[in-house]
């Protein structure tokens, strides 16, 4: 990469598969068909740079409020997607990872899951994780009843808690924090997206609609990530 400093792990909003096709007089459907292609490409990308850890949002706890039959289509895309993802992750030695409550998801959708995950866990190339029925939020709540599970069975004390202590319970506890946060298509807001481990990430906006990002703008974001002087609260 000539000289520049490759993050170790890179989070991205997918943000615009819907204005994409609106400015081609495309049905919603197609974009995000279009942005799912782009997020393959750039893990072959990503994984080219040297990037270690990938993290996508593709679904949020709030993108239920979106219309029923849009829903339903980013439902059978998932579905389609972990269909082939399995022996794509083992071709490209991939270890995949869903945070995110998968309960709420289909029966049929949280076994694929399941099952991706255990078909790829020891591979050793790049770390994809994608974001699922996830809010920051609802994985902070998550993560506080589990803890005080743990608690009142007298697992945990409560003077032993920690910020290492909290973020075990976190659906991330294997992943390390984000060097970097690209939000594509011009919105300029985290969306309730890991709230906790962006604490001393860098973040870079772009214009660029989802389905047009590519290898350049991710190259593009690099160069941003590395002209910051990351001093993590010191001087």
């Amino acid at each position: 990469m000539e000289n520049l400093n490759v993050p170790q792990h890179v989070a991205i909003i997918l943000d615009g598969n819907g204005r994409w096709a609106k400015k081609k007089h495309l049905p919603r459907n197609v974009g995000h068909a279009q942005g799912s292609k782009t997020v393959e490409k750039i893990i072959e990308d990503a994984n080219d740079m040297g990037i270690k850890y990938l993290t996508v949002y593709a679904f949020s706890t709030e993108n239920w409020k979106r219309p029923q039959d849009e829903v339903n289509a980013l439902m059978k895309l998932l579905r389609d997607y972990l269909k082939i993802c399995i022996k794509r992750a083992n071709k490209n030695n991939m270890k995949v990872r869903v945070i995110g409550d998968i309960s709420g998801l289909s029966e049929d959708l949280q076994q694929k899951i399941l099952e991706l995950e255990e078909a790829s866990k020891n591979n050793t190339g790049i770390n994809f994780t994608i974001a699922l029925n996830y809010g920051s939020r609802d994985e902070m709540v998550r993560a506080m009843k589990a803890m005080t599970d743990d608690i009142e069975a007298r697992n945990l004390k409560k003077e032993d808690i920690t910020e290492d202590t909290f973020k075990n319970y976190l659906d991330t506890k294997e992943l390390p924090d984000p060097d970097l946060l690209i939000r594509t298509s011009g919105e300029e807001r985290l969306s309730n997206f890991m709230l906790w481990q962006l604490a001393y990430t860098e973040f870079y906006f772009t214009d660029v609609l989802w389905p047009d990002f590519n290898k350049k703008e991710l190259k593009k974001a690099i160069e941003y990530y590395n002209g910051r002087d990351r001093r993590f609260g010191g001087i």
